[in-house]
């Protein structure tokens, strides 16, 4: 049986045939280590396509046939769980352990379990957060991510399975770094219940570091602002402005001006459209 030499396409790649033993002599075929070393070379074509090896590898730093032949595996089984070529190239890179002669897809099957059976994530969902936040197929099901998906329903959060890097990240937290976070918020004068709506209302702010974020802007809003709380109550989404490059600026402007207007207006306009109001 003749075999066709082609390149495949980066959708698919080339498995290693046993060929006919009575083929192997014939003239009309190559030799048989021939036969292994374009296979190999045609895989490796592939990895490069799809971004899992880089395309400027040295050859003598090429990965050996058994090493592709387990990376290989790994991409069929990401495959049978709805990613896809394009998807590859940001595991590889964020999680190369992955791509390794001594990765065991297995492994990682119950955090796939999980976002079926617990989150009820459909299979694009499960694709966008997987890729939103690779590490999260690190994570351990019964001690990170079971304890926060409860933690956060109780709060009142929300659409969790919606395919964002921000719900990818908050699954990834560990419940101590989201009690970290309403901690502090009672700390500075709310209730639990209004901590509570307040992440329901923001959830990002549980991946912002206290004490270098949303203290230093707390202080900044009640001190040289002198804004009340009730307005941070009103506007949760102050914290996720730049202090530096937003808050302050726009402060020390209207101030210079002796105009007083609400956060939300004062932070979501566009600098076009904030300067040319308040000339």
């Amino acid at each position: 049986m003749l075999f066709s030499l082609h390149l495949p396409t980066v959708s698919s790649y080339s498995r290693t045939k046993t060929p006919n033993p009575q083929s192997v002599s014939s003239p009309q075929n190559p030799p048989l280590y021939l036969k292994f070393k374009t296979s190999h070379r045609e895989n490796l074509r592939y990895l490069k396509a799809i971004g899992v090896i880089d395309p400027n590898t040295k050859p003598h730093k090429l990965r050996s046939p058994d090493v592709v032949a387990q990376v290989l595996t790994t991409i069929d089984f990401f495959k049978s769980k709805g990613l896809v070529d394009g998807d590859l190239s940001r595991l590889a890179y964020l999680c190369p352990q992955f791509f390794s002669i001594n990765f065991d897809p297995s492994e990682i099957e119950p955090v796939f379990d999980f976002l079926i059976a617990y989150l009820n994530a459909s299979v694009e969902e499960r694709r966008g957060l997987i890729i939103g936040c690779p590490h999260i197929l690190t994570s351990n099901v019964e001690y990170c991510l079971k304890p926060t998906l409860d933690y956060l329903r109780k709060l009142g959060v929300k659409k969790l399975n919606a395919p964002s890097t921000l719900n990818a990240r908050l699954l990834n937290t560990r419940v101590e770094k989201l009690r970290e976070t309403l901690r502090f918020l009672r700390s500075i004068g709310l209730s639990h219940q209004e901590a509570a709506e307040f992440c329901v209302r923001m959830p990002a702010i549980f991946g912002y570091n206290i004490e270098d974020h949303l203290r230093i802007k707390f202080e900044f809003l009640v001190v040289e602002m002198e804004r009340s709380l009730d307005e941070l109550k009103e506007f949760p989404q102050y914290f996720a402005f730049s202090l530096g490059k937003r808050i302050a600026p726009r402060h020390w402007h209207l101030k210079q001006r002796n105009v007083r207007i609400k956060l939300n207006r004062m932070l979501l306009w566009s600098d076009n459209r904030f300067y040319a109001k308040w000339k």
